[in-house]
């Protein structure tokens, strides 16, 4: 008979203070002897948006290796994994940040991804720096999107840019409405999901809209074909978002940070910080900050 093999997990709400908002994440620290098959079964399980797995490396205990997955696949990077590990490991003694830097730095398929140490007099949390310059791809007809969303194309703004593919190290179709209300109104055609993704593309939709109330954004993610009906909090995406438009909106080189609001339609509020960075015309970083509050914990049992 084979022996039961136990792994401690935490589960963190993040890009929250609050016990009951912000993004759920489940995060098993330790998760050596596992395989790509028993981790997908177990994000599966979790069905959070992300369960994210961590490994120690043969480099310093500041320095960790991260896989992240969704309930239906792996993926490359992704914001409120990076920050609810990083919460986790910290608050549960299990790293030891540099005094010089407060820096953890994670491995990941897209790259490595750094992670410094903020506190307030909220508490801790931590900001990252996203693992790939900003890049852009394919637009798309504002009818076609907006029939994605559910929504009218009168809704769709496209002064700024038509909506399109972009990426700081995981692609979503960025799209930005004209409203708060049609924000709120917006509900994926699941059809129109599954047209674009016969077409290739991971239909993971990004909308947002300038609200000119006490955040600067609202956003909202819908990821049906990725097991995520709607994203509570989507840090990955949210760091693309202010580079696309510290690139349209900075005339000259500089720092633009952006306070933005999501899950909030789905009573599951969510706060990020997200900054960009121009030199010479090109965005040079971009990321994102937040905190994350602990939920549960305990252990897998397999």
């Amino acid at each position: 008979m084979q022996s039961e093999r136990a792994f401690p997990y935490f589960v963190y709400n993040v890009f929250t203070r609050d016990t009951f908002g912000g993004n759920p994440l489940a995060v098993i620290p330790h998760a050596e002897g596992l395989s790509d098959a028993e981790m997908q079964q177990i994000a599966k399980q979790f069905n959070y948006s992300e369960t994210v797995f961590g490994f120690d490396t043969d480099k310093l205990n500041h320095h960790k290796q991260l896989r992240i997955f969704t309930p239906s696949r792996e993926v490359p990077f992704a914001g409120h994994p990076n920050i609810g590990a990083a919460v986790a490991l910290y608050e549960n003694n299990l790293v030891s940040l540099p005094q010089d830097t407060q820096t953890l730095l994670f491995d990941e398929q897209a790259g490595s991804v750094p992670l410094q140490l903020t506190r307030d007099e909220h508490g801790s949390g931590f900001a990252l720096l996203a693992p790939e310059p900003l890049s852009t791809g394919q637009t798309f007809e504002p009818h076609y999107i907006a029939e994605a969303l559910s929504l009218d194309e009168s809704d769709i703004r496209t002064e700024v840019h038509a909506p399109m593919q972009a990426s700081v190290g995981l692609g979503f179709i960025f799209v930005e409405v004209t409203s708060v209300d049609a924000l709120q109104r917006a509900k994926p055609n699941l059809s129109v999901f599954e047209e674009i993704f016969a077409e290739g593309i991971q239909p993971d939709i990004h909308v947002y809209t300038r609200s000119e109330d006490e955040f600067d954004i609202r956003t909202r993610m819908f990821a049906p074909l990725d097991g995520v009906y709607e994203d509570p909090a989507t840090g990955s995406a949210n760091s693309a978002l202010a580079a696309i438009i510290a690139q349209h909106d900075l005339p000259f080189d500089g720092v633009k940070s952006i306070s933005i609001a999501q899950g909030y339609e789905m009573g599951r509020p969510s706060q990020l910080l997200a900054m960009a960075e121009k030199k010479d015309g090109e965005i040079v970083a971009a990321g994102v900050a937040g905190k994350a509050v602990k939920f549960a914990e305990g252990i897998l049992r397999l």
